[in-house]
């Protein structure tokens, strides 16, 4: 197996993302039967990955997604601009009444005992329409892109995405970047569109692509169909299980090179003891463990992959990378909406062992 090798030299482009970008209602602690007001926040799962790379790592990013000319697209312009993300869009106009929209995600953030609830509409999205030509690749990555980045959730939107993720990924390989994806498997995305089969299909092709896999256990068995633990694990902290799957992934992808995930054990919606783990080149790395006092939980698994993506990009030892990406991962949660609002300095500090006393 070939290790993973980051491209040296100058690049136009540390990280390239190709993903939909959604706009995200949020009441809060409140649910949305009883909201009478809504915080909005820009989010997408491939975005929220180039957003913290740049805004906290300050690394040159960019995202290849669909943007629709009207209201909500000009939000989600807006706050594209503050992150600091470069955009390659490809346009579409709104009819007025039903769109292509900006799809929208309702995710309220729970409390103690009661859990988040997310759900959709992503009824004519614009994202959806992405196909394989949209995108000029060779002008995009011609000064040069170190690391691309898609997920599953892009991937589910409809057939032409996921044949849009591979061609994206072969002109990436072409010019010598990293290929990543986050299987992120949605039982409620994928059902419309042929359920499990189908997912296991798409994903199974795409991943035949990539060098490194994010993906927690239950993603590795739905999204891959891949053979879980014959014991259940004692904890949902233990990480003996998860490389016990990553072996029998690499056995079927022997092109992965590297996998990584986090561990969380949910004990309710606001304290969760949290953990990420490595597997690289064949070595194995576990971060600490924390407990988390989660205000919002959603894009907590993107904060990682930010940092450890950083930590790699960096040259950073790979253990030292993962306590970046667990580290980073951990102080999302501590924020509202699905990007990061942490800077460099309070990740390292974090990372190597920071408390939460007083900054004075």
């Amino acid at each position: 197996m070939n290790s993973l090798e980051i491209r040296k030299g100058p690049c136009e482009l540390d990280f390239l993302a190709l993903g939909a970008v959604v706009h995200r209602l949020d009441p809060g602690v409140i649910p949305f039967r009883k909201a009478r007001s809504l915080d909005i926040h820009v989010s997408g799962g491939e975005y929220n990955v180039a957003a913290s790379l740049s805004d906290c790592f300050r690394l040159r990013t960019g995202i290849a997604t669909a943007m629709v000319n009207y209201g909500i697209g000009e939000l989600v312009q807006a706050r594209v601009r503050e992150t600091g993300v470069r955009p390659f869009y490809k346009w579409f106009e709104h009819d007025g009444v039903r769109g292509p929209n900006i799809a929208t995600v309702y995710s309220d953030r729970g409390q103690g005992v009661r859990p988040p609830v997310v759900f959709y509409n992503r009824s004519n999205e614009a994202g959806a329409l992405l196909k394989p030509g949209d995108f000029d690749w060779k002008t995009i990555m011609g000064g040069g892109v170190r690391w691309f980045h898609s997920g599953g959730i892009f991937a589910a939107l409809s057939e032409t995405t996921s044949e849009l993720i591979v061609e994206g990924m072969q002109a990436a390989r072409d010019c010598g970047a990293v290929n990543s994806f986050d299987l992120n498997y949605r039982g409620k995305l994928w059902a419309p569109i042929g359920g499990l089969q189908r997912a296991q299909q798409v994903l199974r092709r795409i991943v035949g692509n990539v060098d490194v896999l994010f993906g927690n256990e239950e993603d590795l068995q739905k999204g891959l169909d891949i053979a879980g633990p014959e014991v259940a694990s004692r904890s949902k902290l233990d990480p003996e299980a998860f490389f016990t799957m990553i072996e029998r992934v690499v056995e079927q992808f022997p092109n992965v090179k590297m996998v990584a995930t986090t561990l969380r054990e949910v004990h309710s919606a606001n304290r969760h003891e949290w953990g990420t783990v490595l597997w690289l080149d064949g070595v194995r790395h576990v971060s600490p463990t924390c407990e988390l006092d989660v205000l919002d939980r959603i894009g907590g698994g993107d904060g990682f992959a930010a940092g450890l993506i950083y930590g790699l990009i960096s040259g950073r030892a790979p253990a030292e990378a993962l306590r970046l990406g667990w580290a980073h991962g951990a102080l999302l949660t501590t924020f509202p909406g699905d990007v990061t609002m942490a800077c460099l300095e309070e990740v390292e500090a974090f990372a190597k062992g920071g408390s939460a006393r007083v900054q004075r």
